[in-house]
């Protein structure tokens, strides 16, 4: 396309896109913005190097000009403006996210690229968004998909739009690394598996917390805490695996203040509880504090129930109180239904890891935004097609939000770029989209530009929130949608409508490029409309 445009001398006129999607995913009424940092550094640093138009040639038509090899190499983002939502923000069909303007083909040729860093992003932080109110707030949601992730970006795209939607930490170090994502992680059962005795553990000692006092032999006193915990939970000692007992002790003598027990490789009754008690009994008497319990298999809500029934007889029969609340951790291919039942039946799951059914998106894999033209040198255009639903609306548009009284949004507003702003308290006349253009009245309590131009003259224009300040927003925009549009099942749609001028624009497009019945169709050259399938 872009070789089209400069043949024809089209490829320097300045055109606008927007980049918005037609539905909200997931069965929902809302969706996470995620995604412009990415868009924005990558127009920062975008550039056709010589080895990049060098492949192009071997690839091209033998025949294509040698003259738009040498428009490539100087090709640049100078001339491109990007006005778009602040990230975080919750948004709605037809809304732009991102409006590009510039030169046209540079503005086409960045259609792929955006598109890419906004679907992922947006859907795996709208996926999130639901999982945390599936869950509640008072849960933890560790993201632990990386290694279910389609590929390393997958993975640590996931872990950080995994966190702006909602999720409290990530077993992924290095988006830990680079986004100052708090980090969780557990033993493996791999970990376990790999001793068989007693016998394997080395660096059997362990000073008390603080450095006071002389090392103790932490083998033994585990062993004796096992006596203790078997009896009086009345279990055969004889039961409970000893290659177990080894990998916890060996883990804990690493890490006294941060053991996460996995209980459930051989028993969880009558062996991964008990050795798991042992031990943090064990590390309580030299100082230490357990971090918590996994279950990873199983009927994990009932065996919540029994593991915090032992935490609890425990902690009152060896008089350790806070050994009552030691967090259980719930991992296995955990889904969102999964969460919502953490609501309705009971349990004693305090934390939720999520893997696959996070980041992989299983019931909707892509978002389906998509990137349109919207107006050429100042000329509105639009796409009719034979299914109404893929009609764009033409010409470049700002998006305003409408609060009602209790500040809570009532509907978004998209209106002509050079329209009046809308007032607050002032009645605004509006089509509803997807009514058949019916006509409404709303008065505003307050009102909101939610387009922020954010790229210009080849600069970022403006200091770029941290990973943390974007979940903040996004928390913050969540709860300030009305719960009816956030239900998982049956919402509400948010309305999305139109200025009655821009209703007029679109009208008079739709009329000029749909020709009467028997008349032929004009030549498209002087017609504002841009007719495809």
């Amino acid at each position: 396309m872009a070789y089209g445009y400069w043949r024809c001398g089209r490829h320097s006129i300045t055109a606008v896109f927007q980049l918005y999607f037609r539905s909200c995913p997931l069965a929902g009424e809302f969706t996470l913005f995620a995604g412009l940092h990415d868009c924005l550094h990558f127009l920062a640093h975008f550039q056709l190097t010589p080895q990049d138009v060098g492949f192009l040639r071997g690839v091209l038509p033998p025949d294509t000009d040698r003259g738009f090899y040498e428009y490539l190499q100087g090709v640049t983002t100078e001339g491109v403006t990007v006005r778009a939502v602040p990230e975080g923000s919750v948004v709605f069909p037809q809304v732009p996210l991102l409006e590009v303007e510039g030169p046209l083909a540079v503005v086409q040729m960045l259609e792929t690229p955006l598109l890419t860093l906004v679907n992922y992003a947006s859907l795996v932080a709208t996926n999130a968004a639901r999982m945390r109110l599936a869950a509640g707030d008072g849960r933890r949601l560790l993201e632990m998909g990386l290694r279910r992730a389609q590929g390393p970006d997958g993975g640590l795209s996931a872990s950080r739009y995994s966190y702006i939607g909602g999720f409290d930490a990530t077993s992924n170090v290095l988006a830990g690394k680079l986004y100052d994502i708090p980090l969780f992680g557990s033993l493996a059962h791999s970990y376990i598996t790999s001793f068989t005795s007693l016998s394997d553990v080395t660096g059997q000692t362990l000073v008390p917390a603080g450095g006071d006092g002389a090392a103790r032999d932490l083998v033994s006193l585990c062993r004796r805490w096992l006596s203790r915990v078997c009896t009086f939970l009345a279990l055969p000692e004889d039961q409970v695996n000893m290659s177990e007992l080894a990998a916890f002790i060996s883990y804990a003598s690493c890490s006294p203040n941060n053991f996460v027990g996995l209980v459930d490789t051989y028993s969880v009754v009558r062996s991964g509880v008990p050795n798991f008690c042992a031990v943090s009994l064990a590390l309580d008497e030299l100082g230490y504090r357990v971090q918590g319990v996994r279950l990873d298999s199983g009927d994990l809500l009932r065996l919540s129930l029994t593991v915090r029934s032992t935490l609890r007889d425990c902690a009152d029969r060896f008089s350790v109180p806070w050994f009552s609340h030691v967090p259980i951790i719930v991992t296995n291919d955990i889904t969102e239904n999964d969460l919502v039942n953490l609501q309705l039946l009971p349990n004693a799951v305090d934390s939720v890891g999520v893997g696959t059914n996070l980041v992989t998106c299983p019931l909707q894999p892509s978002l389906g935004c998509v990137y349109k033209l919207t107006q050429v040198s100042g000329i509105p255009r639009i796409k009719l097609t034979e299914d109404k639903d893929k009609m764009t609306l033409p010409g470049k548009k700002t998006a305003y939000r409408l609060f009602g009284q209790d500040d809570s949004p009532i509907v978004d507003l998209l209106m002509v770029d050079d329209e009046l702003l809308p007032r607050a308290g002032e009645e605004i006349w509006c089509h509803v989209l997807g009514r058949g253009g019916e006509r409404v009245s709303v008065t505003a309590a307050r009102v909101q530009c939610l387009h922020h131009v954010y790229y210009k003259d080849g600069q970022i224009t403006m200091n770029l929130p941290t990973t943390a300040e974007i979940r903040s927003h996004a928390q913050r925009s969540l709860n300030n949608l009305p719960l009816k549009h956030k239900h998982l099942q049956g919402p509400v749609p948010y309305q999305v409508a139109v200025s009655t001028r821009l209703q007029q624009v679109l009208e008079e497009l739709m009329e000029e490029g749909i020709p009467s019945p028997g008349q032929a169709s004009p030549c498209p050259t002087s017609l504002s409309v841009a007719a495809s399938s």
